[in-house]
């Protein structure tokens, strides 16, 4: 069977597409370089910030997310990815611009946690995921309850994937989100949902030991079998 190939829409941020497609690459079952999926990639550092537009009035991201899709469309492209937990509150005009299916990562995460009979996590996300509620939307037909850090502890998060990841600081203080991540599992969480694509990339750069769900990780496996391939 012929494999489809993947156009990821990418740039938000870079370092987070690169970790998707390493995803990708890894959990492809593959004997040599020919077995792997074809992957396009337009990591485009031109889509504006999401929090900013959804929050603070900032430049409407989706003419550039819809480009990039139509762009990746035309270079062949035949399902579409978007590793950017906010982008997806852009997602039906996302979907609208192509002829080929987007995955949606959050619903892919919702349907993961479900089966795996988890009842509470915590949601550790940009501002702009938090506060627009695309999780709670998605996990809205599940039983699964959805916790969120409290003030200072969200300003942790935002502060480590802003001015830590996203700044390319290798030597950024985590301690302040290391407590924000304990308060959710002391309020009950089960598991941590790594919300934002830099959130598994924080995990492994500051050494954020927690028990944790990786919606990019999700995202991926579900794009190898949607292309034909088998999952390791």
């Amino acid at each position: 069977m012929k494999k489809k190939t993947i156009g990821i829409i990418g740039g938000m941020g870079p370092m987070a597409t690169a970790d998707l497609f390493q995803k990708i690459t890894m959990h492809t079952r593959a004997c040599c370089d020919q077995e792997h999926l074809r992957v396009l990639i337009d990591s485009n550092i031109h889509i504006p910030d999401r929090t900013a537009a959804i929050l603070h009035g900032g430049a409407d991201p989706l003419p550039e997310l819809t480009a990039s899709a139509r762009g990746l469309e035309r270079q062949g492209a035949e399902l579409l990815l978007m590793p950017c937990n906010t982008a997806h509150y852009f997602y039906d005009g996302v979907q609208a611009a192509v002829q080929v299916p987007v995955l949606h990562m959050i619903r892919l995460t919702a349907r993961a946690l479900e089966a795996r009979g988890v009842k509470t996590a915590g949601l550790l996300a940009t501002d702009g995921t938090v506060q627009t509620g695309i999780y709670q939307q998605c996990f809205a037909d599940t039983d699964i309850r959805l916790l969120t850090p409290d003030g200072a502890d969200q300003q942790a998060v935002m502060e480590m994937i802003y001015q830590g990841v996203k700044a390319g600081r290798r030597d950024y203080d985590a301690s302040r989100a290391r407590r924000a991540m304990a308060a959710l599992l002391d309020r009950g969480a089960e598991t941590l949902i790594l919300g934002c694509t830099e959130m598994p990339l924080a995990v492994r750069l500051y050494g954020l030991d927690f028990p944790v769900t990786d919606p990019t990780l999700e995202l991926a496996l579900a794009a190898i079998r949607e292309a034909g391939a088998e999952t390791i």
